[in-house]
């Protein structure tokens, strides 16, 4: 009796045994696969760079394209004229329409597919504008107006629009639009005077308040001490 007990009990040890020794191997080769399935979640893509830039308005051919892959110089020039609006708070106000001058559309394109679009007038009155319409391809923005940077004409009239050239133009313009390029004629000397002096006025008034103010300040410590005394 006791010799078949010690049989069993043998047999299922050796049982238990194999039953590990077959389960390892399984836990083994089902590891590797869980870096596979880590692997298949892949990282995010990189946003989509532009590849070309398109202008329409008023002028012969109605649009003109420039593509990164033909002149990847001028399509850097052109796409710096524009590529801050994306993110940029609106620096002014609507000038008056009389006073913008001609409008050129200019579309940022992805792979041939239109990614941003905004308005530009390079000739407005009081230096260069561009405007940044709420209804862009990638959905809605807040519209804005900015100053323009003062490159703007000379980038489009390389780009191929219609427009008198600028040698003068301060070479890489005044990024983020804030500035104007205002003519000469449009100063008037008789107003800059009046601000100047509207400017010191103020300046002697508030050095006037200031002595006012030492001044009470010293007659009061004047009196306590007299009381004091």
């Amino acid at each position: 009796m006791i010799a078949r007990l010690l049989s069993a009990t043998g047999v299922f040890a050796a049982t238990v045994a194999l039953s590990a020794g077959v389960a390892a191997p399984s836990a083994a080769q089902a590891a590797p696969d869980r870096p596979a399935a880590g692997a298949a979640l892949a990282a995010p893509k990189a946003p989509a760079k532009p590849t070309a830039v398109q202008i329409a308005g008023k002028f012969p051919g109605n649009s003109v394209t420039v593509q990164q892959s033909e002149r990847p110089d001028l399509f850097k020039q052109l796409l710096s004229e524009v590529s801050w609006l994306a993110t940029t708070t609106p620096t002014t106000s609507k000038p008056e329409a009389k006073k913008l001058g001609p409008k050129f559309t200019v579309t940022v394109l992805i792979k041939d597919k239109a990614n941003q679009t905004y308005e530009l007038y390079p000739n407005a009155a009081g230096g260069p504008r561009a405007f940044r319409p709420a209804k862009q391809p990638t959905g809605k923005k807040t519209p804005g107006w900015f100053y323009g940077r003062l490159t703007m004409s000379e980038s489009l009239r390389l780009s191929g629009v219609p427009l008198k050239e600028k040698p003068d133009v301060v070479s890489g313009g005044i990024g983020g639009g804030i500035g104007e390029d205002v003519q000469a004629e449009e100063l008037d000397p008789v107003e800059g005077v009046n601000d100047v002096l509207s400017d010191m006025r103020r300046l002697y008034l508030l050095n006037g308040a200031v002595l006012l103010t030492i001044l009470l300040g010293l007659g009061g410590i004047a009196f306590l001490i007299r009381r004091r005394v």
